[in-house]
């Protein structure tokens, strides 16, 4: 299944003040429930003296793989309103936590839902969003005489260069966009005049970052 979805790239921290509560909000790119419960024990160890240690994550491409926790607050208050954040959003393969310390006053049901949610969505409204999409990695061979030519391509379309081998020929190793690769080959083949060859290597996603 080849779909593509946003997500947040890497981990990204915030925090707020809500009526001398403080709210610690991380939130990070996991794969597979196994990453997402390592990443929610990471912020736990972090904060043994927090009062509640909440969190939502979608740990799939398919939202099928959801997952959430009040933490000891009244049931409806903590872990559900982030989920929903991340449902409104549209994120996969992310997880959120928010760690609360208490500060003496009482918020409330309906209070507690808003820092939550309003703490998840502020972290996220920050955070680096990327499209994860299939890629394609193809191996471009030229002779020297070609490199020039080559690199020139290269720095007229999207890709990602990953490598360059200098051996008996010269080796590019890149990534494209798995629904651009034939009109980038179609179109290296020709701006080189046929003097290159090319192989696929693997296909997986990747990140890219959103164009404006």
């Amino acid at each position: 299944m080849e779909k593509t979805v946003l997500t947040v790239c890497g981990e990204y921290a915030s925090e707020k003040i809500i009526e001398k509560s403080r709210f610690l909000t991380y939130s990070a790119h996991v794969e597979g429930e196994e990453e997402a419960r390592a990443f929610i024990a990471k912020i736990r160890s972090a904060h043994t003296l927090a009062t509640h240690c909440c969190y939502a994550f979608i740990a799939d491409k398919l939202g099928n793989l959801q997952r959430f926790s009040d933490d000891g607050e009244p049931q409806g208050t903590a872990g559900v309103p982030i989920l929903e954040v991340l449902k409104n959003k549209k994120l996969f393969e992310t997880a959120v936590a928010v760690v609360r310390y208490f500060g003496g006053v009482k918020l409330g049901a309906g209070g507690l839902v808003r820092a939550y949610s309003s703490s998840a969505a502020e972290n996220l409204a920050d955070a680096d969003i990327r499209s994860l999409e299939m890629c394609s990695e193809l191996l471009i061979e030229v002779e020297y005489t070609g490199v020039d030519g080559v690199q020139k391509y290269l720095s007229l379309r999207p890709c990602s260069l990953l490598s360059t081998d200098y051996g008996e020929k010269v080796t590019f190793t890149l990534a494209v966009k798995k629904a651009e690769e034939t009109a980038f080959i179609d179109g290296l083949i020709d701006y080189m005049q046929g003097k290159v060859q090319t192989q696929k290597k693997s296909e997986y996603y990747a990140a890219f970052k959103i164009q404006s």
